[in-house]
């Protein structure tokens, strides 16, 4: 009897699940965290809590769609600056404050540093559902962005130091014959060379080299 074919890559690709999304939860009222550990798990994200922020920030980075409900008192580090402090290293981590003492100003420093979302307390459960349904699409949405970056470095990294000086003039919109001009080269050279980029950074066209060129914040290189 003849063994079953293998699954294709695209297959095994579709068959892997995506990852469960995280609510982080930093509160330090242990029947607020309660109340939202139950609420969370049951819409069938995955809650982790904490009763500070110190720490949460001994937690590491995760890498799925996250987001955090952060009370704004707490007994360390205030919630704002908490904000601060993830602002670089998580920001695809989107922040909804909670609190039962905001004012005008506190709402204002922080959603004005990013947060999507000052509320309240008491507040409905739909209203922090929606809250954090909302967090969770920015913050793939970020983890995507993140990735396609991460992809075309590794395609950038395989070109040759004159194929990047080509991509550079290239998508600075020069002519093949310019691009010669400019390092010294034949057009037929830098035909091959701007072949050899298309190539290597999967680019079906100029425009999308453009882009990526765009995304990756290339400047034309000297020339050696």
């Amino acid at each position: 009897m003849n063994e079953a074919a293998a699954p294709s890559r695209e297959l095994r690709a579709s068959l892997v699940p995506d990852p469960t999304p995280i609510v982080f939860v930093v509160d330090d009222d242990v029947s607020v965290r309660e109340s939202l550990e139950l609420l969370i798990r049951h819409e069938g994200w995955q809650p982790v809590l904490f009763a500070s922020a110190r720490a949460f920030l001994a937690n590491p980075r995760v890498t799925v769609p996250s987001c955090l409900v952060l009370d704004v008192s707490l007994p360390d580090l205030n919630g704002l600056d908490l904000q601060t402090r993830i602002a670089v290293d998580r920001s695809e981590m989107p922040i909804i404050f909670i609190t039962g003492y905001g004012d005008v100003p506190t709402s204002v420093r922080a959603m004005k540093a990013g947060a999507v979302e000052f509320l309240m307390k008491p507040f409905g459960d739909e209203v922090l559902l929606s809250a954090i349904r909302g967090a969770l699409r920015r913050s793939q949405a970020a983890l995507g962005v993140e990735e396609e970056i991460r992809s075309l470095r590794t395609c950038y990294e395989t070109l040759s130091r004159r194929e990047r000086e080509v991509m550079a003039l290239v998508v600075s919109g020069l002519l093949n014959k310019q691009v010669g001009s400019e390092l010294g080269i034949s057009e037929i050279t830098v035909k091959a060379h701007r072949g050899s980029v298309m190539r290597k950074m999967k680019a079906d066209s100029l425009a999308d080299l453009v882009k990526m060129a765009a995304r990756l914040r290339l400047a034309p290189e000297p020339s050696s």
